[in-house]
């Protein structure tokens, strides 16, 4: 009997024993930080296997990066990333032959020209609505709003982001030719002009020959000088507000305005003549080789255009300006969305939302300030150093970055405010300058009304009816056609479907705000 109880004690004994081991197996197994519901909590990959990631990607470089940062960046973020590199003058039709095929990758970037386009393809839930997610992650919630709200489709966010100046329009003049000619540097329309107009007729550069112009410009409306001066003078930005209703910029007196000046210029000898057939390096050509004394468009150029320039001249000065008051004596420049491209998620190729999840957590990664500066810079002290908290890229290395990180640039998310990357540094003094003119825009923002509506008409026609007006601007300031003859090409846009333009883009403005 004795025997028996002891044995059953051992028994019991050991049930407990083993008990007692499974529960603390079990609770070593479950312990780790508690949730916060952020960052990468909900996406964190439970195998620590790398999570595999398909891309398409930009290619805005001659040659494809190597594998130096891009491996970094993997092993910073857990992920094995497959990225298809396109040369970005075939990026559209590589990414509609691969959408046409299902063959997408599981992130496409998008210009704003193609995101517009795969509008009825998001609205057909071919992609995944990643706006609910966004408030999960640490990074990705810092997003900015209003630029969320500018891709939005329908109310819903169904991309993250490349960040981009809102506006960095201005213009770049020769400072040692205004010198010579006592020209203080212009802040409204008719110095501006009286600038072009000495730097033609008035021998600013002293050689005693009649061989410059004022204003150098290229066959572009966009990002030449076109639009920037329309801003001046009060052009809405693509589309604006009338007597409640939604028009197109070129019917208002404002475009005429600018048409009238423009022609002005033109007629007198004060720009290139041939500046609708003039490529952009031709255009910039001539302010660096000193035919031309004024360059309209981005004012970050500056840098670029001075390392040329001054191998030709070493004297030469070059300043910035991007106050310029128009007729209404009143300062207003065009701008942006706020983004270069945007990043959409094909379901086609994301089965689960736990799949998306585990992207959106890599992104969130990548808006972390050290891979952000990674992405953008490269590694600190081989590619860049840091001079008053910003970073100055290293000139003696300008091969590695070249190779090793620009074509990178196109894979960021957010911008500066948002991921905490570095700011540019410049030792060159006028573009540190060109660089606080652009935060200074932001005051004076004119912004496109129709930038989150929809028009199918428009998304069908838009070359044919851009080109009708394109062709109508270059001939009014030719003289090739008269004021007669510029209305004639509006009614022509209106009839070959720019009426149903206008209708849709009020259809849908009205349903937005209702």
């Amino acid at each position: 009997m004795k025997k028996t109880g002891k044995l059953l004690w051992v028994c019991i004994l050991s049930f407990v024993l083993i008990l007692v081991a499974a529960c603390n197996s079990n609770s070593s197994g479950s312990e780790k930080e508690p949730s916060n519901n952020n960052d990468s909590d909900n996406t964190e990959n439970v195998s620590n296997e790398p999570v595999k990631i398909t891309m398409m990607s930009n290619l805005h470089t001659p040659e494809t990066p190597n594998d130096k940062i891009i491996n970094m960046i993997e092993e910073a973020t857990n992920t094995e990333l497959d990225i298809q590199w396109v040369p970005d003058s075939t990026y559209e039709d590589r990414l509609n032959t691969a959408f046409a095929t299902g063959t997408l990758p599981q992130v496409v970037p998008m210009g704003f020209n193609m995101f517009t386009q795969f509008k009825d393809a998001i609205r057909d839930d071919q992609f995944w609505e990643v706006g609910p997610y966004l408030e999960e992650f640490e990074n990705l919630s810092k997003l900015n709003p209003d630029i969320l709200e500018n891709t939005k489709v329908d109310g819903k966010i169904y991309s993250l982001y490349q960040g981009r100046p809102l506006s960095r329009q201005g213009f770049i003049y020769r400072k040692d030719w205004a010198d010579n000619l006592g020209i203080e540097t212009p802040t409204n329309t008719e110095e501006f002009y009286e600038m072009l107009r000495a730097f033609t007729e008035d021998d600013p550069d002293g050689n005693g020959k009649d061989d410059t112009i004022g204003l150098t410009d290229r066959s572009d409306l966009v990002y030449g000088a076109w639009k920037t001066v329309a801003s001046w003078h009060g052009t809405p930005n693509e589309w604006g507000e009338k007597d409640g209703e939604l028009l197109p910029e070129f019917m208002f007196d404002e475009y005429m305005q600018t048409l009238d000046y423009f022609k002005d210029i033109h007629s007198n000898g004060y720009m290139n003549q041939d500046f609708p057939v003039t490529s952009k390096p031709d255009q910039q050509a001539m302010i660096k080789n000193g035919t031309a004394g004024v360059y309209v468009g981005s004012m970050p150029d500056v840098q670029s255009l001075y390392n040329d320039a001054k191998e030709l001249n070493p004297d030469l000065v070059y300043d910035v300006q991007n106050y310029v008051e128009g007729p209404h004596g009143e300062y207003g420049t065009w701008s942006i969305p706020g983004y270069g491209s945007v990043f959409l998620f094909p379901k086609s190729a994301i089965a689960t939302e736990e799949e998306l999840k585990a992207i959106l957590g890599y992104f969130d990664h990548l808006m972390t300030p050290e891979i952000a500066n990674l992405i953008v810079w490269g590694i600190e002290g081989e590619h860049y150093e840091v001079i008053d908290g910003r970073a100055a890229a290293l000139e003696d290395n300008r091969a590695a970055i070249d190779n090793e990180v620009r074509p990178l640039m196109s894979l960021e998310i957010g911008e500066p405010s948002t991921n905490g990357r570095y700011d540019a540094y410049s030792h060159y003094e006028v573009k540190a300058k060109a660089d606080e003119l652009v935060v200074d825009n932001e005051d004076y923002l004119i912004f496109d009304p129709t930038v989150t509506l929809d028009s199918d008409t428009y998304i069908q026609n838009s070359e044919t009816l851009k080109q009708i007006i394109t062709d109508a601007t270059y001939k009014y300031i030719l003289g090739q056609i008269d004021k007669d003859g510029f209305n004639q090409a509006v009614e022509n846009w209106k009839n070959q479907g720019g009426n149903d333009v206008i209708a849709e883009f009020n259809a849908h403005n009205q349903e937005i705000n209702n």
